[in-house]
């Protein structure tokens, strides 16, 4: 039996360290075997942005960039809030080409009923 982890991060550029923090802890539980998903919303969704992940530290737990790629080469479910992106700049298209499927605040609700864990970040 799987376990389940969603991560949700709404932190973003304003906070590195907290924003790295939860995408570290959604990387560290795919490498160790659980089922991941993260859904990247509000502010979190400015950290997407390449030019920010690869600018972006968190204070001893490493670059936002690295650990988006593994989570992307780790197959998590990746989901950013379209309405968050949009808002900040970020079309659909955008997302899709930085490997998050754009998705509506039903996806988030039903990602988190069928999570074992809810971390948010």
């Amino acid at each position: 039996m799987s376990k389940k982890l969603l991560v949700h991060v709404i932190t973003g550029v304003e906070n590195p360290t907290r924003a790295s923090l939860g995408l570290l802890v959604a990387r560290s539980a795919l490498e160790d075997g659980y089922d991941v998903n993260v859904f990247v919303a509000g502010d979190g969704v400015s950290m997407l942005r390449p030019s920010s992940a690869e600018q972006m530290q968190g204070v001893g737990i490493g670059l936002v960039a690295d650990h988006l790629e593994a989570l992307k080469k780790g197959n998590a479910g990746l989901y950013a809030s379209g309405l968050s992106a949009k808002a900040r700049g970020l079309e659909g298209e955008e997302l899709i080409e930085l490997g998050f499927k754009p998705s509506p605040p039903n996806v988030l609700v039903d990602l988190a009923f069928e999570a074992d864990r809810t971390l948010i970040y």
